[in-house]
């Protein structure tokens, strides 16, 4: 009977594939693995008609072992396909299923692994074990028994291409798999954060016997189990519901609703965590089902936890509209109450419902270029080892043959490669080149052909290159054979019967070339040298001969004298210019005490190119404009050529050094939103509330100082410039101010107005926010401003990987999502669609007032969630 049975599903399977292996792609970017069934196989599922294929071309060499459950648990009529096979892992502790969807990284997708034991071992004992994606782990798969079909489901943005979905021994029972399945969905639909598991997905008003509702019916094939309220009054409609929203439940799904019986005017539920700690993200989709006459209503407010939280609302008829919440919600108890307002006629409703819980996906992965190195290395020799997964996350499963260096939050890099008695055949690979942290390597005793590379002498951290016991021929690069006499490479290549390994095997030729070749390039360098300097002191004595006159006339412009110091007092001020707190472009800051109180000074160098109109123009700025995010002007210094600013000391130094990667302190995103308001506060002063208005034309993070109590104050105004309010709001002028934070509009037209300071804070905005420098070099050649990053990233919908890692995540997500969004639209191209200051003021103390208000609860990584969905008719006491 058992023997028949297996015969008749294996004639159906093969009724039912293809001759060759259908891409898993060719549903809307589907992958769907039914794991066990025959390699090369595949079929259309009946009940849903999903594409099926062999999991075989996701594994390595078709690891583990394919089963398929006893026959008393798959006479069910509702049983889908895919849960007739298992692959189980008896042997190594990790198994992994290696996926690359066609959308690559920077992609949200629901991953769904489905497990039915179905004793398909004969043992009858239920197994458990742990499921990993990539190098964190997902949840603990327990079964409730043998019969039992668990599906488990996460939100997923992977930060690489490759997608690994692994099972882990725990030593209670071998891991086994039924279903993998992926769906790409919308990048910003969902939650904000890396992962979230699936905790609830309802169809609210569904028939108790209803099938589940997936695919066709829902787009994305999403799961909707029905579900009924107790005490419940059900709504319904044969139209369809429109649900061409950003979420897209199913139209099947939001035809069906739930309201209160009898007089009841609230709709009342809450969950009941376990974990308090636990965090959720709600939606809750509606959909008017009912035809209301002119003169009825339906309008409610929802209260989440007692507080209100929407409303009022009213569900458009036969139209879908989902209500979230933007920050997750914890607690003991968390309730929604949804409460008829005076004005309706009709009560609450509900169509559907989801829940997730947030993972904490917080292990740091192997860097991308070396993930992409190492899989092609192994793809190109067919690397026979257990190399599956991350390959160095976590720890505890790095790949053999590898070493890797973790640095807390940053991707994790791998610097050490033995390849050595792999059997390894062919040249050596280029993709060895991609590992550009990487220190030792071993390719020993294989029967590597070919030359030695260049490329191997540009690994500048390698310092152990092993290349003993194979076949290469020629000579070792020139460079590696220098590393090697130096010592700063130690070069093993023995055994290589035709490599020459020292600089005599270079061409002899090459000792007359090199000597002519460096003598023609000394001459032309030497020619260049004394015309330069010919150059340089022509100007200089020029510049010595009008620099008297010059320095009369801004001596005499700058009033009142009051303010101004002798040389010798500046020294005195100084002590003798004792330490050296920065230097620019105008020269070098000194720090002082005027009478006990900090100063700085910033002198004007001899060799500065326009520092004198720049010297006059912020000493008359400062000495009629006083702002407390303005820097103070103390006094300034003229005599004989000598010319000095005395400014209030800032002790925290400049903006720019305190976000660089350099800083062993890292500023909170509370200060860096507090630092960004006092920054566009000093800027709103200058374009709002000075008569005529300031541009100032040279805003950076270096000319944002912070004070002791990390106030910050604009400073640097040499190259400010006034504008009329009675012109059209522009003025016409050569284009001054620092390459990456120039308006690209004023750049090309040389017309200025208060928008072009609002591009370069908008820069600024940026810099401080993600922590990356304004212009982002990935390599040797390539570089982009962090502009385009972000605007990169965006699309791809990373806000956590745009905010600072170093920040770990520490900040509100929705106050991070409009601090970005205002630094976006400042540096618009477009100057008409940047906002004002006053509007970049107002949005940046929105953003504070978010990040400040009540802090909710760390995030940490949860465990296996086992929660209640509870119901009560009325409102739950307060």
């Amino acid at each position: 009977m058992e023997m028949s049975y297996h015969f008749l599903y294996a004639y159906l399977c093969c009724v039912l594939a293809f001759t060759v292996l259908v891409p898993a792609q060719s549903q809307s970017g589907f992958i769907s693995i039914d794991c066990g069934i025959g390699e090369n196989s595949s079929y259309t599922e009946q009940t849903t008609s999903i594409n099926y294929v062999s999991d075989s071309a996701f594994l390595d060499n078709n690891i583990g072992t394919s089963g398929t459950i006893a026959l008393e648990y798959s006479e069910s009529d509702t049983l889908e396909g895919q849960f007739y096979n298992v692959r189980s892992f008896p042997h190594g502790d990790k198994n992994c299923y290696t996926l690359k969807p066609e959308q690559g990284k920077g992609t949200k997708y629901l991953i769904r692994a489905g497990f039915l034991y179905g004793n398909y071992d004969g043992k009858g004992i239920v197994p458990t074990f742990d499921l990993y994606l990539g190098a964190n782990k997902w949840d603990s798969v327990k079964l409730n028994n043998a019969s039992s079909v668990t599906t488990m489901e996460i939100i997923h943005i992977s930060p690489t291409d490759y997608v690994f979905v692994c099972l882990v021994n725990t030593g209670h029972g071998t891991p086994f798999i039924s279903a993998l399945e992926l769906r790409p969905l919308k990048n910003f639909s969902y939650t904000p954060t890396q992962a979230a598991v699936l905790y609830r997905r309802l169809d609210v008003g569904s028939k108790s016997n209803d099938r589940p509702i997936r695919y066709k019916d829902d787009v994305y094939d999403r799961i909707w189990q029905p579900f009924n309220f107790p005490s419940r009054k059900f709504l319904s409609t044969s139209l369809t519901v429109d649900a061409n929203t950003t979420y897209q439940p199913p139209s099947t799904v939001m035809a069906t609703a739930m309201a209160p019986e009898n007089t009841s005017n609230t709709f009342s539920f809450f969950l009941r965590p376990d974990d308090p700690t636990a965090l959720y993200y709600v939606y809750l989709h509606f959909a008017e089902v009912e035809k209301l006459e002119a003169n009825q209503s339906r309008e409610f407010d929802i209260y989440q936890n007692g507080e209100f939280w929407k409303g009022p609302f009213s569900p458009g008829y036969l139209s879908t509209k989902t209500l979230l919440n933007i920050s997750p919600v914890s607690g003991e108890i968390i309730t929604y109450d949804l409460i008829q307002t005076e004005t309706s006629t009709h009560p609450p409703t509900i169509n559907a419902l989801e829940v997730y819980v947030a993972r904490n996906f917080s292990e740091a992965q192997t860097d991308e270029q070396d993930v992409d190195a190492v899989m092609n290395i192994k793809s190109q020799y067919g690397v026979k080892k257990n190399w599956q997964g991350d390959p160095c996350s976590p720890k505890i499963f790095t790949w053999d043959g590898l070493t890797c260096r973790f640095g807390g939050h940053d991707p994790v890099r791998i610097i050490s490669l033995n390849l050595s008695s792999s059997g390894l055949t062919g040249e050596i690979s280029s993709y060895i080149s991609d590992l550009d942290m990487i220190q030792f390597l071993d390719l020993s005793n294989n029967s590597l052909t070919g030359l030695v590379p260049d490329f191997l002498s540009k690994l500048k951290f390698l310092n152990v290159l092993d290349l003993r016991g194979n076949n290469l021929a020629g000579s070792v690069p020139v460079e590696l054979i220098e590393k090697s006499n130096s010592g700063s490479l130690l070069l093993s290549v023995a055994g290589n019967s035709d490599l020459c390994s020292s600089l005599s095997c270079l061409k002899k030729k090459h000792k007359y070339i090199v000597p002519v070749i460096a003598s023609a390039a000394s001459l032309i360098v030497l020619l260049i040298v004394i015309i330069i300097g010919w150059r340089l002191i022509k100007r200089t004595t020029r510049e010595k001969a009008d620099k008297p006159k010059f320095m009369r006339k801004i001596g005499s412009a700058l009033e009142p004298k009051n303010h101004q110091f002798s040389y010798s007092e500046i020294m005195i001020i100084t002590n003798n210019f004792e330490k050296v707190i920065g230097k620019g472009g105008f020269g070098t800051v000194y720090h002082g005490y005027l009478n006990d109180t900090q100063v700085a000074v910033k002198m004007l160098s001899d060799t500065s190119a326009q520092g004198y109109k720049e010297f006059q123009a912020e000493v008359k700025f400062l000495m009629r404009v006083h702002h407390r995010n303005l820097t103070s002007l103390i006094g300034y210094c003229i005599e004989d050529n000598l010319m000095g600013l005395i400014y209030e000391y800032m002790a925290q130094g400049n903006l720019g050094s305190q976000v660089s990667d350099k800083n062993e302190r890292t500023l909170s995103w509370e200060d860096r939103l507090r630092v960004a308001v006092d920054a566009a506060q000093g800027l709103e002063y200058l374009h709002h509330g000075c008569k005529p208005p300031i541009i100032h034309r040279d805003v950076k993070p270096t000319n944002i100082l912070l004070n002791e109590k990390f106030q910050a104050k604009l400073a640097d105004f040499g190259l400010s410039r006034a504008f009329p309010t009675e012109s059209c709001g522009y003025v016409s002028t050569v284009v001054a101010g620092t390459p990456g934070y120039l308006d690209p509009e004023y750049f090309k037209s040389n017309w200025l107005n208060e928008k072009s300071d609002v591009y370069s804070f908008g820069v600024v905005l940026l810099e401080v926010f993600t922590g990356q420098p304004v212009i982002i070099r990935a390599d040797d050649h390539e570089s982009s401003h962090v502009t385009q990053w972000v605007e990169l990233m965006l699309e791809k919908g990373k806000i956590k990987t745009i905010i600072d890692p170093r920040l770990r995540g520490e900040f509100q997500i929705n106050s991070a999502w409009k601090a970005v969004e205002l630094a976006t639209a400042c540096v618009c191209q477009n100057s008409m669609e940047r906002p004002t200051m006053n509007q970049a003021v107002t949005e940046l103390k929105e953003c504070l007032a978010l990040e400040i208000a009540p802090k909710r609860d760390s995030y940490q990584t949860v465990g296996s969630v086992a929660l209640n969905l509870d119901t009560d008719l009325n409102p739950l006491p307060r």
